[in-house]
C-alpha cells in the first residue's frame, strides 16, 4: 500500500535520512522505533511531503508522491496526528471534528461525527469547548478523532502518547485496538513498547537516520540485543 524505498530527506545541508526503506500493507499496523533524533518523525515529515525528499521513491497504491504538496498527498488519503496535536485552540471540539470532515477513501462505511465520538466519549461531554480547554490526553483523542474524519487510507501517528497520564495512554491504546480490528492500516510512532508489541503486526527500528532493524512482533520480543542496543530496554 505504501512503499519507501532508499529515502533520504535533508534539512539545509544536514542529512537526516540515509536510504530508508519500509513498507506498509493493507489492514497494518507498523511501528516506527528508537531513541529520540534518530529520523523517525522526518520519516513521517517526508511522507507527508512536509521535508523534500531529495533521493529515492515514496509509493502510495502505485503512485509515486514524493514530488506532490502536503495537501495533495492528504488527499489521497492520509490522515496524520501530528507531534504536539496541532489542534485549533480556537475552535470548539465539534468545530475541529467537522471543519476538514470528507471520505477521502470513499469508504462504504466511514467515519462520523457519532462515530468518532464513540471510540472517545470523553470528547461527547466536551463538543463545545474550545481546543485550548482541553487537557493534554483529550486534545490528544480530538487529533485522532480529526485525522479519521477524513477517513483516511492510512493513519500516522507521531508520538502517540507523549506526556500523557497512564489512564490516558490506556484509552488511547483502546481506540488503536478498537481501529486495527475495523482493518485499519496505522503507522505508530512510540516509545510505549510493551502496548506496541500486542498491537503492531511488524516494527522498524532507527539508528542516525537508517533502518538498522525490522521484524514482527515476536522476532523483537526475544531480541534482547536489539532492545537494548537501540531502544534501551
Amino acid at each position: 500500500m505504501l512503499e519507501l524505498e532508499e529515502i533520504e530527506t535533508f534539512y539545509g545541508n544536514s542529512q537526516v535520512l540515509f536510504g530508508v526503506d519500509l513498507q506498509i500493507n493493507k489492514g497494518e499496523v507498523i511501528t516506527l522505533l528508537g531513541r529520540n533524533g534518530m529520523g523517525k518523525t522526518t520519516v513521517v515529515r517526508s511522507i507527508m511531503g512536509i521535508n523534500a525528499v531529495a533521493g529515492g521513491r515514496i509509493v502510495f497504491n502505485g503512485q509515486e508522491i514524493q514530488h506532490l504538496d502536503s495537501h495533495e498527498i492528504a488527499r489521497l488519503g492520509f490522515g496524520l496526528v501530528p507531534e504536539g496535536r496541532q489542534i485549533f485552540g480556537n475552535l470548539t471540539v465539534k468545530e475541529n471534528l467537522v471543519a476538514t470532515a470528507a471520505n477521502y477513501s470513499s469508504s462504504p462505511d466511514p467515519y462520523y461525527l457519532e462515530r468518532v465520538l464513540s471510540i472517545f466519549p470523553k470528547l461527547e461531554s466536551r463538543l463545545a469547548h474550545y481546543g485550548n480547554q482541553l487537557s493534554g490526553g483529550e486534545q490528544q483523542m480530538l487529533a485522532i478523532a480529526r485525522a479519521l474524519m477524513i477517513n483516511p487510507k492510512i493513519l500516522i501517528l507521531d508520538e502517540a502518547t507523549e506526556g500523557l497520564a497512564p489512564i490516558v495512554r490506556e484509552e488511547i491504546w483502546q481506540g488503536l485496538q478498537f481501529l486495527k480490528q475495523r482493518g485499519e492500516s496505522i503507522l505508530v510512532i512510540d516509545k510505549n513498547l510493551d502496548v506496541l508489541l500486542d498491537i503492531a503486526d511488524r516494527h522498524y527500528v532507527m539508528e542516525k537516520g537508517k533502518v538498522v532493524w525490522s521484524g514482527d512482533s515476536a522476532q523483537l520480543t526475544s531480541d534482547t540485543e536489539v532492545k537494548q542496543r537501540y531502544l534501551g530496554i
